[in-house]
């Protein structure tokens, strides 16, 4: 299919403009996106914040490689950029992502016969979420999986506390969003839950992220010990 304009490169896609509508998501890797647009087009039948899909590469063409997902382009900044230009508060972008989180919770499960697991992104953080006209949209499924909630906020808060013990200028900005998202996430993190398994499970997968650095490895400790400091205690 043809694309123009590369418009943004994350760790495993491009994504390029096709015109002011649509863009093309590429895997890099080879990597399928045909369960990411199902994942995707089941949450948008539901109500929840997601870009619109053609599917799988171009609409109406048998032969389109399975690493291309056509896609709504959304127009506006992502909440962090939003959060360096100031536009939006710490404590604004955490209680979004506490309510996106939460709505996403409340979708059922689209296979899993377990009446306790939802949909999970399992990568929702302030980059992930453009700020349109509209409302927030949610964006890079590719991680999508169902299992229990747990899962969801702890790979959000683990990521974001992984940028708060480095010593980037974002730091002290993503600890403040951790502190706003934990808040309102409210008794579903509270400290005495972590007992499920969920954070020790996160942690295991940041580490095994082929994605990730060595020196973002070294940050897994201290960002565990940092959401469960900033974790409230239950009543």
């Amino acid at each position: 299919m043809q694309t123009g304009e590369l418009l943004g490169s994350g760790r495993t896609a491009d994504v390029f403009a096709v015109d002011d509508h649509w863009v093309l998501r590429r895997y890099r890797d080879g990597g399928d996106a045909t369960a990411e647009a199902a994942v995707l087009a089941y949450l948008a039948e539901r109500g929840y914040p997601v870009p619109r899909v053609r599917g799988p590469a171009d609409a109406g063409s048998g032969t389109a490689p399975r690493t291309d997902l056509v896609m709504e382009r959304l127009h506006g900044p992502t909440m962090l950029q939003a959060l360096l230009l100031g536009t939006i508060t710490a404590e604004e972008a955490g209680a979004a992502l506490a309510g996106l989180l939460h709505r996403l919770h409340s979708v059922p499960a689209r296979a899993s016969a377990d009446p306790a697991h939802r949909v999970l992104h399992l990568d929702l953080h302030p980059d992930n979420v453009v700020l349109t006209a509209g409302g927030p949209m949610v964006i890079d499924w590719c991680n999508s999986e169902e299992g229990p909630p747990g899962l969801d906020w702890g790979m959000s808060s683990l990521i974001l506390a992984q940028v708060a013990v480095d010593t980037t200028g974002l730091a002290a900005p993503a600890r403040a969003v951790l502190a706003s998202l934990l808040t309102h996430l409210g008794p579903a993190v509270a400290a005495g839950n972590t007992g499920c398994g969920h954070l020790t499970e996160v942690r295991r997968r940041r580490a095994a992220d082929p994605s990730m650095s060595e020196s973002e490895r070294s940050l897994l400790d201290d960002a565990l010990g940092l959401v469960l400091e900033l974790a409230p205690t239950q009543p």
